[in-house]
Order: structure tokens, then sequence, then C-alpha cells
């Protein structure tokens, strides 16, 4: 669930919404996605001053919540 709402927050806001990947990663306590956009489209998805990248973190740890792993957003270039 995690992975399709990074993926949807993730094509709303780039030009090239094809380029847009995410793998994730499980761990025992905790899963790591990783999040691949276009190399233009880098800029937009971490905002000035890194507030939209922390938006998603914010919106994806209140998303995980209820299953009580930790997820945490990686955006890989």
């Amino acid at each position: 669930m995690e992975k399709d709402l990074v993926e949807y927050i993730a094509k709303s806001l780039v030009d090239d919404p094809g380029a847009v990947s995410v793998s994730e990663v499980e761990g025992e306590k905790s899963t790591i996605l990783e999040l691949r956009v276009a190399p233009e489209d880098i800029g937009k998805v971490i905002g000035k001053y890194g507030r939209i990248a922390k938006a998603m973190r914010t919106v994806l740890s209140a998303s995980s919540g209820k299953s009580g792993k930790r997820v945490t957003l990686e955006i890989l270039d």
C-alpha cells in the first residue's frame, strides 16, 4: 500500500510519469522504499529545501503507523 502511495504522489509531481519506479526492500522491522525518477525531475520530487520530500516522508509514516513497521523513503538518482 505504501509503495502505491509513493508512486502515485511521485507521478503527480513529475513531467515524465513513465520514468517513475518504486522498489521495496523488506527487513524485519522496517521497509525501505527506493524512488527513482528521470534526472530532470529529481528537483520536483525533492522540492525547494527538501520540503516535498519531507512531506512525502511524513505522509508515508502516517500511512504505515497501523502496520507497526517503519517505512523509509530514499530518493535515488
